[in-house]
């Protein structure tokens, strides 16, 4: 298993800017944002696997950005022109390869999760 924990989550108006980052023990391929609002399912953010590819909710296409650090373990995601809608519980998940295949953004691809940092984007 790989523990993950995330940070960086918080309140911010409309419009404005938060980052995400979360650690993990250990590398995996695929690693990804997912969020849940309070009465939805879990959904997933943004995708990126060892090789550098990504897939993006069309939500958050052109607004957030994920991106890695595979020396330090370090899963991150810029995100920008926050919207109300955006708020919600952000996990990152871990799914159990260390190399190849395609990542998938559905949280059900995924083994390992964190506890979730919260976002609150108020209008």
């Amino acid at each position: 298993q790989v523990q993950l924990v995330e940070s960086g989550g918080g309140s911010v108006q409309a419009g404005g800017s938060l980052r995400l980052s979360c650690a993990a023990s250990r590398y995996r391929h695929c690693m990804g944002w997912f969020r849940q609002a309070p009465g939805k399912e879990r959904d997933g953010v943004a995708v990126i696997g060892g090789d550098g590819r990504t897939t993006y909710a069309d939500s958050v296409e052109g607004r957030f950005t994920i991106s890695r650090d595979s020396a330090k373990n370090t899963l991150y995601l810029q995100m920008n022109s926050l919207k109300p809608e955006d708020t919600a519980m952000y996990y990152c998940a871990a799914d159990s390869r260390v190399w190849g295949g395609d990542c998938t953004i559905s949280p059900q691809g995924f083994r390992d999760w964190g506890q979730g940092t919260q976002v609150t984007v108020s209008s």
